[in-house]
């Protein structure tokens, strides 16, 4: 890989983080994207960066880490897909003014832009308003708001998990419609 200039990345890396709708605070998009890392590889003739060391990228409240993040472009240049690589890597992101930060964990984050889904395998963890979503691989539809969850099957993973895990918290009064008295 040769070292290129990262502007035409970065703008791709922004458009394609700044979609992640269903989990982002609409001001995000608009946010600086900030980058660190140890290293940085990036080959535009290949649509390909990969940044290494404690790499931790946000965007207004946008933070993804990783010992590894891979970003592939399409054809036309656009994000096709992001991967982070971490033990674990990490990705918060706040979803409205009046909410908690969504956390997720995994061995491996997988952002893929064309259809919004975020993929996590391996020790996967998603954390939102108290309720706790565990398993081998958790898959995130964030158009749709749907979560899918179960084996990681054709992926080797550290802590095999053969069924899911979820906690969820009880409604609050005050969140539940008031009942004719």
């Amino acid at each position: 890989m040769r070292f290129v200039k990262t502007f035409p990345l970065l703008l791709c890396l922004g458009s394609a983080l700044g979609s992640a709708g269903a989990w982002a605070l609409p001001s995000d998009r608009e946010q600086p994207i900030r980058v660190q890392a140890d290293s940085a590889e990036l080959d535009d003739k290949q649509g390909v960066a990969v940044y290494r060391g404690g790499v931790v990228i946000t965007q207004g409240t946008l933070k993804i880490t990783g010992d590894t993040v891979t970003i592939t472009q399409d054809a036309n240049g656009d994000i096709d897909v992001f991967t982070s690589v971490g033990k674990p890597a990490y990705y918060e992101q706040k979803p409205a003014v009046d909410k908690d930060i969504v956390k997720a964990y995994g061995m491996t984050i997988q952002y893929y832009a064309s259809n919004e889904r975020i993929v996590l395998i391996d020790q996967a963890k998603v954390i939102q308003q108290g309720n706790t979503f565990e398993g081998e691989k958790i898959v995130y539809d964030t158009q749709r708001q749907i979560v899918n969850a179960g084996r990681a099957t054709g992926s080797n993973v550290s802590t095999p998990r053969p069924r899911i895990d979820m906690i969820l918290q009880p409604r609050k009064k005050a969140d539940q419609p008031e009942q004719a008295q």
